[in-house]
């Protein structure tokens, strides 16, 4: 049997965009539900270190707004679910959500953790971007909301020591996949971004050498609640006395479909280099770029202060790594200022810098929101608004309309929330309501 539910508005996506839009909307008295595909509230805010240029805390920031939708009472939240389909029907809109199974009973669970302490299998942990381990069966990490763990059938051996362990007797092996219908007044887009899948350029070693990173794994790394605790190469457990980010290596290259700039890999890439000076203050930090793009306040200032901390910053390309017997990595490097020869240098540790590729194909939404070429939705008209599209009762925010750095990000959500909310006055007044184009 489908449940069903009415509210004034849906929102795709629960990070930083998705939080603040729904805060917003509900804060003025209408309500909202999200739905979100990860097991919990978030997205990647929550898993980085800090932000730039300020250095504050990200989890910080990120938290009290997940306690705050958590704790709303406007505000429902549908975690581990995927939004199928969208259709309209009598003005308003209808999602059709598939609520995946985490094999446990949530109205039971008091996510007390005994079955997670019990499984005796350890699998990848993809919060940690493979760097650590969870169990079979799991919360999936400290701060998740809800704090409900999920059964990975994929890893599961069926043991039965997780379900012996529950006080509650809560863990269902046979749970299924349940319907659920949303019927909204409007719709909020912010279905967020996916990083470039680094695997495609075999010429930077990604998934060969262990010690080429992601930049989302170096945030991990620098992360107080990390995998680690502190910074190490995951090869063999060393404290890298040598760093090198590749700048570039997601983005500007149309030989992997992302000719674009991703806009905040030059920053993120900055930030993480001056953390990693404050934690290692020996180690060796080089950043290869094409060209800085410091776009936003304060952080031509900050790229500043992290040369003056003696980050060495060299306008080169890099043709290809290289792995020793060692493990450590050769840059083969073409520098773009002088005539100098191609170059082979030698790093413990390399950064690759990941380009922002779009979250979800909303084309299987039905919604006709335009996209461009690269698949990022836009407004209808971007002089007039940034979050309205050309579906009338469907708004836009985050960087689900293009690479945006958080700033940007919570911009887009309030200016989508509040276009929102004066659609839905404007329909239960009878006023017509017009795309602004």
């Amino acid at each position: 049997m489908t449940e069903s539910i009415e509210v004034d508005v849906l929102v795709i996506g629960s990070g930083i965009a998705g939080l603040q839009a729904s805060l917003d909307v509900a804060d003025q008295g209408f309500s909202v539900a999200i739905v979100e595909k990860s097991p919990s509230i978030g997205g990647k805010m929550i898993s980085l270190s800090k932000v730039f240029p300020t250095l504050d805390c990200a989890s910080c920031i990120t938290t009290p707004r997940m306690a705050s939708v958590s704790h709303h009472p406007r505000i429902q939240t549908f975690t581990y679910s995927v939004v199928e389909a969208i259709r309209r029907v009598n003005g308003s809109f209808v999602a059709a959500v598939t609520r995946r199974p985490r094999y446990i009973d949530e109205a039971a669970c008091i996510s007390c953790g005994h079955c997670e302490d019990a499984c005796p299998v350890y699998v990848p942990d993809e919060f940690e971007v493979g760097l650590g381990t969870r169990k079979a069966i799991s919360i999936p990490f400290t701060n998740a909301i809800p704090q409900f763990p999920v059964l990975d059938m994929q890893y599961c051996i069926r043991c039965g020591a997780c379900a012996r362990a529950c006080p509650k007797e809560c863990i269902n092996f046979l749970q299924q996949p349940s319907p659920l219908e949303i019927t909204a007044k409007a719709v909020i887009l912010a279905t967020g971004y996916e990083t470039t899948p680094m695997t495609i350029k075999k010429q930077y070693g990604m998934g060969r050498f262990p010690n080429v990173i992601s930049a989302l794994a170096a945030e991990r790394l620098l992360a107080p609640h990390g995998p680690y605790g502190r910074v190490l190469r995951p090869s063999d457990g060393k404290v890298p006395d040598s760093i090198a980010y590749v700048q570039c290596a997601g983005s500007r290259d149309s030989s992997i479909g992302v000719p674009y700039c991703s806009r905040v890999c030059c920053m993120y890439a900055i930030k993480q280099a001056i953390l990693l000076s404050g934690s290692l203050p020996r180690a060796d930090i080089t950043i290869y770029y094409m060209d800085i793009r410091a776009f936003g306040k304060g952080y031509e200032q900050f790229y500043k202060f992290a040369r003056d901390m003696d980050i060495h910053f060299i306008k080169a390309k890099v043709a290809r790594i290289t792995e020793d017997a060692a493990h450590d990595l050769i840059l083969h490097i073409e520098r773009q200022e002088g005539t100098s020869a191609p170059e082979e240098v030698k790093h413990d540790l390399v950064v690759l810098s990941q380009g922002i590729v779009p979250g979800c194909d909303v084309s299987r939404f039905s919604l006709d929101v335009p996209r461009n070429e690269f698949g990022f939705m836009g407004p209808a008209n971007e002089h007039l608004s940034s979050s309205v599209t050309t579906t009338t009762g469907v708004f836009v925010a985050g960087a689900a309309k293009g690479p945006r750095d958080i700033p940007d990000s919570v911009i887009d959500a309030s200016s989508a929330a509040v276009e929102a909310v004066n659609y839905i006055r404007s329909m239960a007044s009878g006023a017509r309501h017009e795309c602004k184009c």
